[in-house]
């Protein structure tokens, strides 16, 4: 096999550009990416169907059980059949980006899938969208490692990876290519564009020809949009923005209060998974992705949030559907962080559109009490309502208008569409400068936005630019056996290091160059006397934003390196700078040579 893609590889090279092969295989990630994208959904609604069937010939209560169950087949897959970490699926993409060359692992083209398969088939309450975009964005990038293909080449084939992936999932290929240019792809030129659009059409395609009109939700419209609704979007704008705030803080917070309290794998799964199930059995309309409620909510179908709630079935006033509306909104992202944080495989695409359309029908419900009639649509504001606060959690506004108006078979409602996303967007903005998928990122230094030359430097690591070569003298040595170190050294610079591999200071041959020859000195004079220690030490797993802020701050021209108390080397501005030029180089030539 490997015989045969090498020479395949070779008659590429001969007869096959650059630009006309990232063509060639942008289809075939497309085409990959949409069949895992059908394979997934019919396959997770396959199982839904069968658990359903399940339930209804025994007791319908044991549905309740099923999200629990999930999550510890999940666990079981993941960490004894697989031996791997799930992550946190988009997130993921991006650090693989900044920090590992675009390579990801190879059992991301299935492993999400199964994860997922498991988590969401069961009943998690999360949504396919994170995971099927992992594994598009594997499958890029794992083909482009195939075909030997540079950085920004396989940088670009993990972006068709996830444009196909999300233009399959959903049948809409403008917001495959916009999913991809907002989220995944820090630089895009006007002919990368290309790729992304062969991608998301096959994508598009593959999921038309083996699903037909099937997805995850449709809907035609029923009702214009007028300019008196205006006011009333632009409250709603406002509204989503807090939404989309409160959503992206209960995720980011329950997730890390599960992981620091509960520091075991299976009790972390067994209990987060417990109470995922007490949530969903107060909140049934919680259990899977939630489209289903969506879909009924669109449809004028407001009872069937009630239908299987073992508390509220027996009501039917407006309050009660008011405040379960309510109560679905506050508790769909504590499901979500629950499934994900127990260990179930996550996504948080799929719930920000539901809590959105149930916003949007509750925000026209009231509004309509409020005014005594029907004074607004409540399926237009479901459907900009799943815009809003989808583009306000993902910082994405252009994919969520052109999703809706693309599953809605047309642009009626583009206008509001565009109030409400850019309004969503601005008012977490001011409470949130990052997104959900980039906040813990750009706190750690691992993703770089907006700076070109941290961006380059982010790409050079430390541990690869350690110098080793200096020679070490002891504290308690002589001035004498310094001077024999000067005389076989290349350098200047001379650490002093004690028995336990500490560093305990330096010494320079400017320190000693009066006194090096001097024989008295030389015998009487002991290192420790001559050190000064180091004006600051870095370690070799810092990112290198962090070291030359400390280069800046000390004045100095090398620092020495330290991890875990004991010395590692020394590392240099020069040897930063001289990187740094080669990684500029090597980004030139790449662009030259692919889109």
């Amino acid at each position: 096999m490997n015989e045969f893609l090498g020479k395949f590889l070779v008659w590429r090279v001969k007869y096959v550009g650059n630009k006309n092969f990232v063509l060639i295989i942008s289809g075939l990630v497309g085409l990959l990416a949409g069949l895992a994208a059908v394979s997934l959904k019919e396959s997770v609604h396959y199982i839904q169907h069968i658990l359903s069937v399940g339930a209804q010939n025994f007791n319908m209560l044991i549905t309740i059980i099923y999200p629990l169950v999930g999550i510890l087949l999940t666990v079981f897959l993941t960490h004894v059949i697989l031996k791997i970490k799930l992550g946190h699926g988009i997130p993921d993409i991006l650090f693989t980006i900044a920090k590992k060359s675009g390579i990801i692992e190879r059992h991301k083209t299935f492993s999400s899938m199964l994860s997922s398969f498991l988590t969401v088939g069961f009943g998690g309450s999360v949504g396919l969208e994170a995971p099927i975009v992992v594994t598009g964005s594997a499958i890029g990038s794992n083909i482009a490692q195939a075909m030997s293909l540079n950085y920004r080449q396989r940088t670009l084939l993990i972006g068709c990876g996830a444009a196909g992936a999300i233009s399959a999932i959903f049948n809409s290929p403008v917001a495959g290519v916009l999913f991809a240019i907002e989220l995944i792809l820090s630089e895009v030129t006007i002919a990368s564009f290309i790729p992304l659009l062969i991608s998301s059409v096959f994508g598009y395609l593959v999921s038309m020809t083996l699903s037909g009109k099937e997805m995850l939700f449709f809907f035609t419209l029923k009702d214009p949009f007028t300019a008196y609704d205006v006011p009333f979007y632009m409250v709603f704008g406002v509204v989503c923005g807090f939404v989309a705030l409160y959503f992206t803080r209960v995720i980011t917070s329950m997730e890390g209060w599960l992981k620091n309290k509960l520091k075991g794998t299976w009790e972390r799964a067994l209990l987060g998974g417990l109470a995922l199930v007490g949530v969903i059995f107060i909140f049934p309309p919680l259990y899977g992705e939630g489209y289903d409620t969506v879909k009924a909510l669109l449809n004028g179908n407001e009872h069937f949030m009630l239908d299987k709630s073992y508390f509220f079935n027996d009501f039917s006033s407006v309050g009660v559907i008011l405040l379960f509306s309510l109560g679905i909104v506050l508790f769909k992202p504590i499901a979500t962080a629950l499934t994900g944080g127990s260990g179930g495989s996550s996504g948080t695409f799929g719930p920000a559109m539901v809590v959105g359309g149930v916003s949007g029908f509750l925000f026209a419900k009231l509004t309509n009490l409020v005014f005594w009639g029907e004074t607004i649509s409540t399926s237009n504001f479901t459907l900009v309502g799943m815009c809003g606060v989808m583009a306000a959690v993902l910082r994405a506004p252009l994919t969520g208008i052109f999703l809706i108006a693309e599953v809605t078979s047309g642009y009626t409602l583009f206008v509001p569409l565009m109030l409400v996303a850019a309004i969503a967007y601005s008012t977490i903005s001011y409470f949130e400068k990052y997104s959900l998928y980039t906040k813990s990122l750009i706190e750690k230094g691992d993703l770089i936005k907006d700076d070109k030359d941290r961006q380059v430097l982010s790409l050079i690591h430390l541990n690869q630019i350690i110098e080793k070569d200096l020679l070490t003298i002891h504290p308690e040595a002589r001035l004498g056996d310094l001077a024999g170190l000067v005389k076989v050294s290349k350098r200047n610079i001379f650490p002093v290091v004690d028995e336990h591999e500490k560093l305990v200071g330096i010494v320079t041959l400017d320190d000693i160059r009066e006194i090096m020859f001097d024989k008295e000195s030389q015998e009487s004079i002991n290192v420790a006397t001559l050190m000064h220690p180091a004006p600051a030490s870095v370690s070799s797993f810092e990112s290198m934003e962090s070291v030359m802020r400390k280069f800046e701050c000390s004045g100095a021209w090398n620092l020495p390196v330290i991890d875990e108390g004991k010395y590692v080397g020394l590392v240099s501005k020069s040897r930063i700078f001289n990187a740094y030029r080669k990684k500029l180089v090597r980004q030139s030539r790449e662009l030259s040579n692919s889109y």
